[in-house]
Formats: structure tokens, C-alpha cells, sequence
């Protein structure tokens, strides 16, 4: 008889699993956790079948589960609907960044720990950022759709492509990846970098920024923080967001605060989907308040054949720089949240819960104060 149930929530992967086994995060491979779970005494149960809610394999194993694994990429969300049904419930593990799927206070009023694998995928999204920002900057996706479908236009694309160097970017949050992000784009040769966050970066974390601009651009670069988010955005030529989902952040940015961009301004979003209106975002898309949008992250995931951000164009035919929740999921990444995730259950299997602060977002019925670890971007 085995001691408890861990639930497991990957997406599938089929033959890409079959093909590499470095693909942890699919339901085939169950981030490589099945004998080292076994082997402590537990039931592993494994499953891609989480919605509808109320009818799912995920809500006929609620009642025994012990511990919930799933991924930001394909989350099972854990409501509190869904928290009342797991009476045995003690603890929710997201296998890489951001928790938001879960019910916190829900969490909290049971005493069910939540923890994530913090770091473990903050370079992945910096460098999809970055791409995502080169993407959209030198009309990339036009470009390539002509390269495919056999026409040769260079008119139609060179006049919505521009360079990176010299431009205004901004981050909406200057956590983990935010900074790693102002760290890349170093190397483009900005005219300015400027941050909205609730507390300065550190002096040192700036001044290394600086003298790295000074040693490869020789310019003394500017990097700012602005505490008004409209007067950021309206100085900005590429806005990227960076700032976790939470009530505060839920559609900060929406047809109100887009008013205040610059008109052809791009918007990069790697952060959350809901943190962004769909339908306001798609609309200063497609009457081109914004040149371009793009990002990995939707509302929900996976997300619907007619989302408004799978379709939407600018007046040039371009502006959809959108992939699947893929940029902090790569193999490399893959490795150090499956290997984080081990971590969290032999601490929990062995009673000793000296889980890293860092990664601790909820627990004992309260929520991981700043004193009790790092900043969480």
C-alpha cells in the first residue's frame, strides 16, 4: 500500500517523446520523477486529461492526491473548487515558474504548500524576449511567410523593418528576468533603458549595466526607473512585460493604458496572458497604435483555435510574433525544473521541508514573506 499520491499533469508528447528523451516535461517522460517517487513509497499517477473541470482525470483523482505537479506551460488550474475536492491535499508543485494557476488564498485556508522551482528558466525567457523583440523590430514574419509561399518582395517588407539600435526599451518588472533581459539588449546598442518595478534595482546591478555599455557601445547609457507606467510606455519603442500575474497586474495592460504608447510602438509579453487584455492588445494591432505584438504566454492555455492573438495583423500584414507557452521550456530548462522538482519532493519525503526560500510561495498558511526569500520575477 503505498503512502500517499502524487498527481502529475504534463502535456503529451508522443513520437517528440519517443524521439528525445530529454523532452522531461511531456507526459511520457514525467520529468524522469517515476522511480525516485516509487522508490519513497508514493503512487505516481501521470495524466494530460485537466479540462473541462468537473469532468477531467485530474478531478477523479482529487480525492487521494497528496501532492499536484503541473507546469505553467500546461497548467491544471487548481481552483478552490478543485482544492475542496482534495481533502488529502498537502502540497502543489509547479515544475518551472509562476504559480498562478493555483488558488493561493485557497492554498493558504488549507495550509497547502505551494512551491515552484525559482531560476530555473529565467535565461530561457530572456533569450525568447530578445527574439521575439528582433522578430517583430525587423518584420521578420512577413519575411519569412514570403520565403515559403515563393514571392520576392522587398519593398513589402523593408518598409516595416527597422533596426534595435538606438531605440527606447522598457520592462514592466525588473525581477529575474526582467534585469536579464535590460542585461541582452546591452549588446544592441540602446538609446535608453528604462524600468517600472515597486523598488529600485540595486546600484551595483545598474553600474555593471553601465560599464558594459561603456566597455562595448562607449556610451554612458541611461537606465532609468519611472514610477509612472503611462509616461514609460509613451517614451518607449519596445515595451516588454516581465511582472508576475496577480490581482494588481491582471489586465494592467489594457485600451487605456495602450493609449498612452507611442503610435507604432512593438509590445513583447512573456510574462502571463491575463496580465494583457486579448481584445485590446489585437485591436491597437490591427489599427496600428502597436506595430507589432508578440509573446508566448495566452488566456487560458492551451489556448482556443479563435483567440484573438492567433490571427491578428497590422496594416502591413505583419505584427503576430506568437509561439505556444514555449520560451522557458527548453530542453536546458526542461533539465533544471525536473531536477527542482526532485529536490522539493525529497526534502518534503524525508520531513525535513528545508525548501530553498527562494522557491516558497505559499506555505504553513500564509504567503512567503520578502524576508523569507528573493525577488520573485
Amino acid at each position: 500500500m503505498s503512502k500517499g499520491k502524487v498527481l502529475l499533469v504534463l502535456y503529451k508528447g508522443g513520437e517528440h517523446a519517443k524521439q528525445e528523451s530529454k523532452l522531461l516535461g511531456s507526459l511520457e517522460n514525467e520529468l524522469g520523477i517515476r522511480k525516485f517517487v516509487e522508490d519513497n513509497g508514493y503512487e505516481l499517477v501521470s495524466t494530460d486529461d485537466k479540462d473541462p473541470e468537473g469532468s477531467s482525470q485530474v478531478d477523479k483523482e482529487l480525492a487521494d492526491a497528496e501532492i499536484i505537479i503541473t507546469t505553467p506551460f500546461f497548467p491544471a488550474y487548481i481552483t478552490r473548487e478543485r482544492i475542496a475536492k482534495a481533502p488529502k491535499l498537502k502540497m502543489c508543485i509547479t515544475a518551472g515558474v509562476g504559480s498562478d494557476h493555483i488558488d493561493l488564498n485557497a492554498a493558504n485556508e488549507r495550509k497547502i504548500s505551494v512551491i515552484e522551482v525559482t531560476g530555473s528558466n529565467v535565461q530561457s525567457v530572456a533569450e525568447h524576449v530578445i527574439m521575439t523583440m528582433l522578430v517583430l523590430v525587423r518584420n521578420f514574419t512577413a519575411a519569412h511567410q514570403q520565403a515559403i509561399d515563393g514571392s520576392w518582395d522587398i519593398a513589402g517588407i523593408a518598409k516595416d523593418s527597422y533596426d534595435m539600435e538606438g531605440k527606447v526599451f522598457s520592462t514592466i518588472g525588473a525581477g529575474r528576468i526582467g534585469y536579464r533581459v535590460l542585461e541582452r539588449l546591452i549588446a544592441f546598442n540602446p538609446k535608453k533603458l528604462l524600468y517600472y518595478d515597486y523598488q529600485e534595482l540595486p546600484k551595483d546591478a545598474v553600474d555593471r549595466l553601465k560599464q558594459v555599455s561603456k566597455i562595448f557601445n562607449d556610451n554612458d547609457l541611461e537606465i532609468e526607473r519611472v514610477v509612472s507606467l503611462e509616461e514609460m510606455v509613451a517614451a518607449s519603442d519596445v515595451v516588454t512585460v516581465n511582472c508576475p500575474l496577480h490581482e494588481k497586474s491582471k489586465g494592467l495592460v489594457n485600451k487605456q493604458l495602450l493609449s498612452h504608447f507611442k503610435d507604432g510602438a512593438w509590445l513583447v509579453n512573456t510574462a502571463r496572458g491575463a496580465i494583457c487584455v486579448a481584445e485590446d492588445v489585437a485591436e491597437a494591432v490591427e489599427n496600428g497604435k502597436l506595430r507589432g505584438y508578440g509573446g508566448d504566454v495566452w488566456y487560458p492555455q492551451p489556448a482556443p483555435k479563435d483567440h484573438p492573438w492567433r490571427s491578428f495583423r497590422n496594416k502591413y500584414g505583419a505584427g503576430n510574433a506568437m509561439t505556444p507557452h514555449v520560451s522557458g521550456t527548453s530542453l536546458d530548462a526542461q533539465a533544471r525544473y525536473a531536477a527542482g522538482v526532485k529536490n522539493i519532493l525529497e526534502s518534503y519525503y524525508t520531513g525535513k521541508h528545508d525548501y530553498r526560500p527562494q522557491d516558497v510561495i505559499v506555505i504553513n498558511g500564509d504567503y512567503a514573506t520578502k524576508a523569507y526569500g528573493e525577488r520573485k520575477k
